[in-house]
């Protein structure tokens, strides 16, 4: 299951992720921040809502193609559905491999893919009542963080 109205469990995923030929295990949680919108109001939770059928199958195609190109020992990936506030985490992207490249790599690789293109979607609530649909992670966009995504393997020299 890739999608779950629970709190995420970051310790129970931590050890799912263990593996005895690993180096290296990253974990990246992503969590609310306390202020969003285009006027970073005070936000007081999200919601997010997905659609399972098509969510669940692209985001466990996104964790094989990862753990192929990166060569993977164990790749986990778990979003939240539902009331997420502030200090909760939102989505868990847990990445096990041989050496720390890799497992930090494939973490970022996996966590722009599915913040890009997984049918998954978030309201803002604000303390003045108001909310607001976002976008599908607009600081995934090439250029927009001063990076582009699905940066490759180099090799440092």
């Amino acid at each position: 299951m890739y999608l779950q109205e629970e709190a995420i469990d970051l310790s129970y995923l931590i050890a799912q992720a263990h593996d005895p030929s690993s180096g290296a295990i990253v974990l990246f949680s992503g969590e609310p921040r306390d202020s969003g919108g285009a006027e970073k109001k005070k936000v007081i939770h999200l919601f997010y809502e997905a659609y399972a059928p098509m969510a669940e199958p692209m985001i466990a195609q996104i964790l094989s193609e990862a753990t192929t190109i990166f060569h993977l020992k164990k790749a986990i990936c778990v979003h939240r559905t539902g009331i997420v506030y502030p200090e909760e985490s939102s989505v868990c992207v847990v990445t096990t491999s041989s050496h720390r490249k890799e497992a930090y790599e494939s973490n970022r690789y996996i966590i722009d893919r599915v913040k890009h293109e997984v049918p998954i979607w978030k309201k803002e609530f604000f303390s003045d009542g108001t909310s607001e649909w976002t976008l599908n992670c607009a600081g995934c966009a090439p250029g927009a963080t001063g990076h582009e995504r699905y940066t490759p393997l180099k090799t440092q020299r």
